[in-house]
């Protein structure tokens, strides 16, 4: 399980964890707005996460030998290029939240047909976006010396982290297999979701060629066998995108059924079945996952708020408001209220449902009484606001309202979160004790695969999983007053950057906000 951590875990078919083990993995910020993982780090952070996995099992006196299957997951846009010769990284990953790329954004929205933004909806089920994998590619293509030679040579790799993975894991240069599955392609933009395939006319868009990208499988099939270490020999037969993989560990096999993820970002799921539903309301169309090579896919509306987690990481890290992660709870339950103090940490721009680049994070609604205890209770808000705006554009496309919310991630631990999620809602919040739903996805794919088959998805033999329900404490007027508060602080963080530059008399570069 790959995200600002590589987490291995392993389960049983009846989804109960046996153990695990984790690896941070450092993030760079070479320049503004800039994100940035070392390829090579991210896989000296599996291979140990799986070396020091198998040591656990073998304390708790398990072999091994009964690990019948490795599935992977991962953030779904993060972008490399390698080189398949060496077998080298040809440049850092370039991360999902990244904003390098918004004045290639702007030029293709400006060339499009009415400056239409949705002008490759109809294909692809995205806006055109910094967020897709398509633009960092192009980026990579036209500024990175070492890519621009691969390609006249005929040696670059494309691949989101799973195709990195997957190609390292099975061999590399000696015969690694580069592929991905349906949900991660389907975040690229170069991939049409009805015809389940990469697309000429969108690779011709954004000047990308097709023989630099992976060949695109189900997500519940054997890929290939690992290569090296304690587990040579086990097949790799499950991969899905994060979100896919958690709506997966969440069960949420039925159209209608939905789940929210809190993690650096936070990603409201809900399964449409067979038929992929174009969302009117600034949501996402994408594909949840395929279980298997003649299995048909599932779709998913998807509404995506860049910042959740990583909102208490700035206070953490940039701010020094908090000395650790779990401390924002305490200081916010101190508070037990913002004191009118609203936080839009648009520090990417706005995602769902607004889809604005130009946006900034703003902190509005302070008096001389604001202290940090009131932006920890802010910053928390924040998350379950954005979360409630995505959720109400998900109502307004299916037409058939949630009536609760199942919700999974790391920051699902803090219970005041938990709760301030269930009040703004105004309904219930229902979150499973075993909270790697999205690892738990990967290993139901993986054991589901065919020859594997340890694990059946048939909905009367799935798992059950326990979990804790949170009720709405506060009353629906309340819920509404500081909610449209919230909506009016989103419009004052609204265009508040350009592209456009201009310079000072000592020649210094100027951005100027309009």
């Amino acid at each position: 399980y790959i995200q600002r951590q590589t987490i291995t875990l392993t389960f049983t078919p009846t989804a109960e964890l046996i153990c695990h083990h984790q690896v941070e993995i450092n993030q760079s910020f070479p320049k503004e707005g800039w994100v940035e993982e070392d390829p090579r780090e991210i896989m000296q952070s599996v291979y140990e996460c799986m070396e020091r996995t198998c040591e656990k099992l073998c304390q708790l006196n398990i072999s091994v030998s009964n690990i019948k299957a490795v599935g992977v997951t991962n953030q779904r846009e993060t972008t490399l290029v390698w080189d398949k010769e060496t077998g080298e990284p040809l440049y850092n990953a370039i991360v999902w939240l990244d904003l390098r790329t918004q004045s290639t954004v702007e030029r293709l929205i400006n060339k499009a047909p009415g400056r239409n933004k949705n002008h490759l909806k109809h294909k692809t089920g995205l806006p055109i976006s910094t967020y897709f994998s398509a633009v960092k590619l192009r980026w990579l293509l036209d500024n990175v010396d070492e890519i621009q030679e691969a390609m006249l040579d005929g040696r670059a790799m494309f691949g989101t982290v799973d195709s990195w993975i997957i190609w390292c894991l099975t061999g590399g240069r000696n015969g690694g297999v580069h592929c991905t599955d349906v949900s991660n392609a389907s975040r690229t933009m170069l991939f049409n979701i009805h015809s389940m395939d990469w697309d000429p006319e969108l690779c011709r868009y954004f000047d990308v060629p097709m023989e630099i990208l992976p060949k695109v499988r189900s997500s519940s099939e054997i890929y290939g066998c690992m290569k090296s270490g304690s587990l040579a020999g086990v097949p790799i037969s499950g991969c899905l995108g994060d979100q896919s993989a958690a709506l997966v560990g969440q069960m949420c096999f039925k159209e209608g059924q939905a789940k929210n993820t809190y993690g650096t970002g936070c990603f409201l799921l809900r399964n449409t079945g067979t038929k992929p539903v174009m969302s009117e309301h600034g949501l996402l169309t994408t594909v949840a996952y395929k279980m298997g090579k003649d299995e048909p896919a599932c779709y998913a509306l998807e509404g995506s708020v860049a910042i959740a987690g990583a909102v208490v990481r700035w206070l953490k890290d940039n701010m020094g408001i908090v000395q650790s992660s779990s401390e924002i709870e305490k200081l916010a339950a101190a508070a037990g209220s913002s004191y009118g103090c609203y936080f839009v940490p648009a520090f990417s721009g706005l995602y769902a449902p607004y889809w604005e680049p130009s946006a900034r994070g703003i902190i509005c609604g302070l008096t001389q009484f604001t202290n940090r205890n009131h932006l920890a209770f802010a910053a928390l808000e924040a998350v379950c606001f954005q979360t409630r705006e995505i959720l109400d554009a998900m109502n307004q496309d299916s037409g058939v309202p949630l009536t609760q919310l199942q919700v999974d991630g790391g920051m699902t631990s803090n219970r005041l979160l938990m709760q301030l999620q269930a009040d703004i809602l105004c309904m219930p919040v229902v979150r499973p004790t075993m909270s790697e739903t999205t690892a738990l996805g990967a290993a139901m794919a993986a054991g589901a695969a065919e020859g594997v088959q340890v694990w059946t998805l048939s909905p009367d033999q799935l798992p059950h999983v326990t979990s804790e329900k949170y009720e709405p404490q506060i009353n629906s007027d309340e819920s509404e007053f500081r909610f449209g508060r919230w909506k009016k602080a989103v419009q004052k963080a609204m265009n508040w950057e350009t592209t456009e530059s201009c310079c000072n008399g000592n020649g210094t570069q100027l951005s100027i906000n309009l």
